[in-house]
């Protein structure tokens, strides 16, 4: 075992390795050798002098938030469980990925479309012509169809079983109310309280306490006052901090591209503007994938509709990006491959595929939607997205032991669905209803399509600002609560279904304040 000192001291030999090389090094060091020519510096007092002026310049500030990201990032738990501790959820995922490889090469073979291939010149000017009005464009995608629905993936987690944990063993019949049998540790609403106190009743919340009835010099006016100090600090940390009672309209945007240290400087334009060129010269399969769930979802979509140019751009170019790869080094999933013609099953010939390593499935586009309403620039929407996907959306569709990842929110939101609404649970339970049927879809998609997006917003400030989904599932089970009346009356799955429709009027915070903070433990 490693003493503190030890482990600080691996953990910093680790961050200095990932930053060495970066733009922000190099960048760095140029302006600490520019700096030597300043009159100011001395050399009797040469490395105080130097670290001075990058503190006074701002490269401190940035080298801080580098470091922060990192650590939350990279760092967050031992080397040797970077991807998944756990044998059987690395079985299940390793499954599950040929399940959907083999769904994508069927379709292929089927449709007798290749995975990729190389655009003619007249195709290639096409779509140069329309990219800033691809939705216009409405290819035959009849014949295409989503290699897999948020309601297959549930079905894979119900499946889950730990060889070593029979639930049976256990006295009583608790255990077996819900759908999801693995034996994880999720929080309670009281350890839910402690790690939250900012969502407390006393504590000044927007999406509450910024409605028209409230006089804004109780809160909003003050809360507006130092977010804009916060953005002119350019702090990580401060941001983060800040973000958990909520984050102004018109700050939100840099405040969130604070937290997770994502630039728009001319190097992220013009990796960009490479992955651009990409999409032109090569037609991938996972392009009609990308086009045929936008069609299917946010085009269908009252608040959503007017962004689908910028929703099929930053998906295209997703697809594209090798730096997303990057993730897989502490994601429990392993990026498909597949094998350059005529060297089928020999491993000099495979390639990652998609390039990014990951395959959109049925609802995948609605991460990005939100961020629309955000940034207009597309090379910085498509960095935010980039960046929010790596850190929190992965762990929606990929099976993990993760506090944060779908199994672990499935299994708290029925527990806390159990232990606080009993009857409510048991009863849906008996006629056929299982809450998690219901709520897997919203909780997959962190709520994107179902909230108004105003509230959807308020909800994923909060993300941000614990780095954590947990509040997801606590939601879903607040509206439950909220609904509880109704629910208790329906005598099916159908029913129950109907009453949970429409989401689109709830008011988050409310909701969230009342059930954690209301409710009786």
């Amino acid at each position: 075992m490693m003493d503190e000192g030890s482990e600080l001291s691996v953990t910093i030999g680790q961050v200095v390795q990932r930053l060495k090389g970066t733009h922000l090094h190099s960048q760095l060091e140029r302006q600490a050798k520019e700096c030597l020519h300043r009159p100011e510096i001395k050399l009797e007092c040469l490395k105080d002098d130097v670290r001075n002026f990058l503190k006074k310049s701002g490269w401190e500030r940035k080298l801080q938030n580098a470091v922060y990201r990192e650590l939350h990032v990279h760092l967050a738990v031992p080397p040797q469980h970077m991807k998944e501790p756990l044998a059987y959820m690395r079985k299940a995922q390793a499954s599950w990925e040929n399940r959907i490889l083999k769904s994508l090469n069927s379709m292929c073979t089927e449709l007798g479309v290749p995975l990729a291939h190389k655009r003619s010149a007249q195709e290639q000017k096409d779509l140069i012509n329309k990219w800033n009005e691809m939705g216009t464009d409405e290819p035959d995608l009849s014949h295409f169809r989503p290699v897999y629905a948020p309601k297959d993936f549930l079905e894979v987690l119900i499946g889950l079983q730990n060889p070593n944990h029979d639930c049976r063993d256990r006295a009583g019949s608790r255990c077996h109310w819900g759908l999801i049998q693995v034996p994880l540790s999720v929080r309670g609403i009281q350890d839910m309280r402690e790690a939250f106190p900012e969502l407390g009743l006393m504590a000044g919340q927007l999406g509450v306490d910024d409605h028209t009835h409230v006089p804004p010099d109780l809160f909003e006016t003050e809360h507006v006052r130092i977010g804009k100090r916060v953005v002119s600090e350019q702090d990580s940390a401060a941001a983060q901090q800040y973000s958990r009672q909520g984050c102004p309209t018109g700050l939100r945007a840099d405040l969130w591209a604070l937290i997770l240290n994502s630039t728009n400087e001319p190097e992220d334009v013009m990796h960009y503007d490479q992955l651009k060129s990409a999409v032109i010269i090569h037609d991938l399969l996972v392009d009609n994938l990308i086009y045929k769930d936008v069609k299917l979802t946010a085009s269908n979509d009252d608040y959503y509709f007017v962004f689908e140019d910028y929703l099929y751009q930053v998906l295209l170019c997703f697809s594209r990006d090798t730096a997303v790869l990057e993730h897989f080094s502490y994601n429990s999933a392993t990026p498909p491959k597949s094998y350059i013609r005529g060297g089928q099953g020999k491993e000099d010939y495979a390639v990652v595929y998609p390039p990014n390593g990951v395959i959109p499935f049925h609802g995948f586009s609605m991460y990005v939607a939100p961020l629309c309403f955000l940034y207009n620039e597309p090379s910085r929407l498509y960095r935010v997205f980039r960046e929010m996907y790596a850190r929190y959306f992965f762990r929606l569709h990929s099976i993990s032991s993760s506090s944060s990842g779908i199994v672990s929110l499935c299994l708290q939101f029925e527990k806390l669905l159990q232990t606080h609404l009993p009857q409510l649970f048991y009863h849906l339970r008996e006629v056929g209803a299982q809450p998690l049927r219901i709520a897997f879809k919203w909780m997959v998609r962190a709520f994107s399509g179902y909230l108004a997006t105003d509230q959807l917003l308020l909800l994923w400030d909060r993300i941000l600002g614990y780095d954590s989904l947990e509040i997801v599932a606590v939601l879903a089970a607040a509206v439950f609560a909220f609904r509880a009346e109704n629910l208790m009356e329906v005598m099916s799955l159908a029913a129950a279904e109907a009453v949970l429709a429409d989401l689109s009027t709830l008011k988050v915070m409310p909701l969230l304040q009342i059930f954690l903070f209301a409710t009786a433990t």
